[in-house]
């Protein structure tokens, strides 16, 4: 187990009451398959919450991908307008997440090793590229680079509705960027790990509480 912090404003604890309805959002180029996606599916259905989780496969067009999430929530939040929401994130997901959670202001949100500015680091990811955990292939191109800085935001309402997951081993994103980017959020500082946390084991329980798992 890597070594780590958690700073905690007010304290670190459940939610005064589970949450309706969360919504996992996998990172750029992967999937519902991932292994923290699958890691999470079983962690809501070993608390018998499983019809609770959303993991959605996202296009990646940015705005396509916040258009499927939103059409989802449009239905169920008009079948019940107090809907207690989660959103969950990793990396390119946890930017998607950041911004959902700035629409959404009853939401809780964890993010896990999240893109700060994804349009500066996927500029070297035009093109085709393969998906992992699947045998697709999906086409970045320059537009989708201008939907992420149109949906971007810089103001967190509310900060304490936030848990940061960063991991000082990031090989892939600024782990001095998330931490900055997240003032006043529950930060779960690991010192080491990697940018996939593959020890997602260990940070589990940590979001299983925020989220509200039993």
């Amino acid at each position: 187990m890597w070594p780590f912090v958690l700073e905690s404003p007010g304290g670190f604890s459940a939610p005064p009451q589970p949450l309706d309805w969360v919504v996992y959002l996998h990172g750029f180029r992967s999937s519902s398959r991932s292994v923290k996606a699958q890691k999470t599916i079983d962690a809501f259905a070993q608390a018998g919450q499983g019809d609770r989780l959303w993991v959605p496969d996202l296009p990646a067009s940015p705005a396509q991908a916040l258009a499927l999430v939103e059409d989802e929530l449009r239905v169920r939040l008009h079948n019940n307008p107090r809907l207690r929401l989660g959103f969950m994130g990793s990396s390119l997901g946890g930017f998607y997440a950041t911004v959902l959670g700035e629409r959404h202001l009853n939401a809780r949100v964890a993010l896990l090793n999240p893109a700060v500015k994804p349009y500066n680091d996927l500029q070297e990811q035009i093109g085709r590229k393969a998906v992992y955990f699947s045998d697709e292939e999906i086409e970045f191109v320059p537009a989708y680079l201008d939907e992420l800085r149109a949906m971007e935001t810089t103001q967190l309402t509310q900060a304490d509705r936030y848990l940061l997951v960063a991991a000082t081993g990031d090989e892939v994103l600024s782990f001095a960027s998330m931490v900055a980017r997240y003032p006043g959020a529950h930060q779960l500082r690991i010192q080491g790990s990697d940018h996939a946390l593959s020890d997602y084991d260990e940070q589990l329980p940590f979001v299983r509480l925020f989220m509200g798992l039993a």
